[in-house]
This record gives C-alpha cells, sequence and structure tokens, in this order.
C-alpha cells in the first residue's frame, strides 16, 4: 500500500507576536501616492504582509535572543567576535574573517582589494549592489550564466549555473590577467533565487585554476542552495546540508555574506577569506570603513546572533520548512495559471510581469506597475526586480534585462501558511484585472541603486 504523505508544517511554535495593521483601499491609495508609486518608499506600518524582502526581515530564535543577552561590547577582543569566527570556520569552511555591518560592506571591500581599473568581472547574472561596487572600483560585469536563466518557463533544475563555454570567451578576448575574479551567487537572486549545482562548481573550479583565476562566492543564501542541490543532484540524497554548503564553499577562494539572509539575523555580515595576505589588507581596510577587526560595525550582541544564526540555518527542519514554503505559495499560484518564474527559487516566487503585462512596454516599468497594484489591492508589499533595478549603462540609456519581474520574498519563520494563501489571493485578483493596469513613469531618479529611491506617475 502506498504511504500517505503527512502534511507539511513550520519546525517552530510561537511564542510571540506582532500586531499588523490593516488598510482601507482608500488609505493604501493615499499611502502608494505619497511613496510615489515606489514600493520602497511605504511606510511599514502601512503595509499588512510584508514580502518586500528576506533582507533583515526574518524572526530570530530564542536562542539567537538568548545570545544577544551575552553581548560582549568590548572595543577590541570581544567573546562573540571568536564565536562567530569559530562558526564561519566550522560550517563554511574559510580560514579568516572580516565581520562587516552587512553584505555590500564586503562587496565594497573585495571589489576594492581585487579589481584594478580596467579589469572584468564574469559572473551568473549581476545583483545591483555587487554589480555597482565592481564599477566603482574600475571594472566591467560580463553576464555568463547559463541562457536558461533568462527563461522564465525553462525548467532546468539548476538555473544559476555558469556557462563555461562563455567564460571561455571571456578568458579569450581578455586574458586571464584581466580578469579580477569570477563572481560566482548560489541561490541566484535575480534569476528568481535560482540554485548553482555541484557539479558546474567542481567544473567551474577545475577551469579556473587552470588560467590562475579566483572565485569570489555570495553565499548570503548558500543554504537554500545546498538544499536543493540535495534534492535535485544525483550523489547527494543522503548528504547533510552541513555537508554540503562545506563542499559549495570549498571551491572558492573568499565569500560576501550578508548574514540578513540565511543567517537569520536582522543586521550583520562579513567577508571570508583563504589568502593570509589579502586578509590582512581586508583587515587593515575595515578598521578605516567599518570599525575594528573584531566588530567591523556590529554590537558585539549582533556577532553573537549571526554566529547561532548560522548554525540553525542549516538544520535539516528549518531549511526544508523555508524552502518548502516558497514551494507552497509558488505552486499555489501556477495552479491559478499566474505567470511566473519557473522552478520556483528558495527566497521568493517572482511574478513574469512582461507576460502578465504585455501591453506595457519595458520603458512603462510592468513590473513596478504590477507591484504598485499588487500594494492596491491588499496592502502586500513586494518589489520589482526588471529595467528598475537594472539601472543605465554607462552611456547613460537604460538597460533592459530579459527578466521582467515582482519578487514576492518570503521572510524566514515570520508567516504562516495562511499569510500566503492571501498573497495567492491578492495577486489573482490583481491578474484577472491586469488590463486596468496603465504603467508608470519616472519622475525622479537617484544617481546609484535607483529602484530604492526612484518617484513614479500613473501613465
Amino acid at each position: 500500500m502506498e504511504q500517505r504523505k503527512k502534511s507539511w508544517a513550520e519546525p517552530f511554535k510561537i511564542k510571540m507576536v506582532e500586531l499588523i495593521h490593516m488598510t482601507t483601499r482608500e488609505e493604501r491609495e493615499a499611502a502608494l501616492k505619497e511613496a510615489g508609486y515606489n514600493t520602497f518608499l511605504l511606510k511599514s506600518k502601512d503595509v499588512y504582509i510584508d514580502l518586500l524582502t528576506d533582507s533583515g526581515t526574518s524572526a530570530m530564535s530564542d536562542r539567537q535572543w538568548a545570545g544577544m543577552m551575552m553581548g560582549d561590547e568590548a572595543y577590541a577582543g570581544s567573546e562573540n567576535f571568536y564565536h562567530l569566527e569559530a562558526a564561519v570556520q566550522n560550517y563554511y569552511g574559510y580560514k579568516y574573517l572580516v565581520p562587516t555591518h552587512q553584505g555590500r560592506a564586503a562587496e565594497h571591500m573585495i571589489s576594492q582589494l581585487w579589481i584594478k581599473k580596467g579589469d572584468v568581472i564574469p559572473g551568473n547574472m549581476y545583483f545591483t549592489t555587487t554589480r555597482l561596487h565592481q564599477e566603482l572600483a574600475g571594472g566591467t560585469f560580463i553576464d555568463v550564466i547559463i541562457d536558461e536563466a533568462h527563461d522564465p518557463d525553462d525548467l532546468h533544475p539548476f538555473k544559476g549555473n555558469i556557462d563555461l563555454n562563455k567564460l571561455q570567451a571571456v578568458i579569450d578576448k581578455y586574458g586571464a590577467d584581466k580578469i579580477a575574479y569570477v563572481a560566482l551567487a548560489t541561490a541566484v537572486n535575480m534569476a528568481g533565487g535560482q540554485p548553482v549545482s555541484m557539479q558546474n562548481l567542481k567544473d567551474l573550479r577545475e577551469m579556473t585554476n587552470k588560467y590562475g583565476i579566483k572565485i569570489v562566492h555570495d553565499m548570503t543564501r548558500v543554504a537554500e542552495n545546498a538544499y536543493f542541490i540535495k534534492k535535485r543532484e544525483e550523489g547527494y540524497a543522503d548528504k547533510s546540508i552541513v555537508d554540503i554548503v562545506r563542499e559549495i564553499c570549498s571551491y572558492t577562494d573568499a565569500a560576501t555574506m550578508s548574514a540578513k539572509k540565511d543567517a537569520l539575523v536582522n543586521i550583520g555580515g562579513f567577508l571570508a577569506l583563504n589568502d593570509w595576505d589579502t586578509f590582512e589588507r581586508a583587515r587593515n581596510m575595515v578598521v578605516v570603513y567599518e570599525g575594528l577587526h573584531t566588530y567591523g560595525g556590529l554590537a558585539g550582541r549582533d556577532m553573537e546572533a549571526i554566529a547561532i544564526g548560522i548554525t540553525e540555518s542549516v538544520e535539516e527542519n528549518h531549511i526544508r520548512a523555508r524552502v518548502e514554503q516558497v514551494a507552497y505559495l509558488g505552486n499555489k499560484l501556477v495552479e491559478l495559471g499566474v505567470p511566473v518564474v519557473k522552478p520556483i527559487g528558495g527566497h521568493g516566487v517572482f511574478l513574469d510581469a512582461k507576460k502578465i503585462l504585455p501591453h506595457l512596454t519595458q520603458d512603462q516599468f510592468p513590473a513596478q506597475s504590477l507591484a504598485a497594484a499588487l500594494y492596491l489591492d491588499s496592502g502586500v508589499r513586494s518589489m520589482e526586480r526588471g529595467v528598475v533595478s537594472a539601472g543605465r549603462n554607462k552611456e547613460g540609456k537604460n538597460n533592459y534585462p530579459k527578466l521582467e519581474l515582482v519578487r514576492l520574498t518570503i521572510p524566514r519563520r515570520v508567516y504562516t501558511q495562511a499569510h500566503m494563501d492571501v498573497v495567492a489571493e491578492s495577486v489573482l485578483e490583481v491578474y484577472e484585472n491586469r488590463e486596468k493596469i496603465t504603467g508608470l513613469k519616472m519622475v525622479y531618479e537617484p544617481e546609484y541603486l535607483r529602484f530604492f529611491q526612484a518617484r513614479f506617475e500613473v501613465l
């Protein structure tokens, strides 16, 4: 007899709640107009279900809160630094640690340390802050992700993989000495949270070793990537998440980490290194920009919470529940006929704004318009990942990415299955009335990372 599947449930119980505010449509109309139709500029008090980002929005555990009470706030040599250093070494395998206030500070440091003016940085799809720091250091990012990553409907199980033929072409064109490093993200954000396979990592390591090229790992969602490897890649079903994470990291030379994602904290990050000389330069640099090398812009209590969060992030029940909750929402939307990026990623469900709003050109900002419409319908806050996020090229013209997406990003351990049902119902409502969405025009644009602060008006 076939064994009946057990129902899915969160591997935790709730011991404290935060009340959230329900708004009227009239209130949301006023709030959205005041925010310039940019969900980043909404006040959180006006948001019902907040799916803007999973960065710093997760719920910490009782163990993490207990650790916060053990903060050693000494200016130098905090005990919590050594706990964090041990966690990074034990779970990720990197030798040296430079703490930072969040991930983009680590991106800034490695860019300044390893990029020379005129260098190129091939990688598996850009990320906004990463690419900006590379450009500010004088480098140029080149996308070498597999073609399948740019097709929302392609079911390739590892759409985050690097196309080694594309990488070879970059090496042949520019020469290995002009490649600062390969920028490798696990669970690629801009592709829809898509994972990299272990075989691709092995092949990439072999290729870069041949040319003496380093690999910098954006590991902010490495545990989610490990879960997909366990589920999808031959030979890994019986391996632990701990072992898979450690193996992923072993094929790279350095890592930038925003601990606000996988490590389940509200603030913090680090640069992890294996090369002593780079570490010496980095820990001297961090004193200038962040703080002493044993706190790097963080309180002792924050470092303790990260150390504990790293341990919790690789627990089998936790990572299964985290990724499967995202899959629950994604599969529900697929069943309702809503166009989304497939396969469903690890940290969010990405709505395909091009397919949902085919009557809008990218210059009418379909993803931004869709995010605004979703908030107006229900108070659910999402975020644009399309032409607004892609920014402008060096000639000052818009970049037009193939993917024009709205990200429904699920915070860890925050919302229940019922919240996911409410989100799905709202997305369906907007989808069924999609022809009423008229698009937006940009009326204010900051110099850098415009998606955070740009303002729009309804066309």
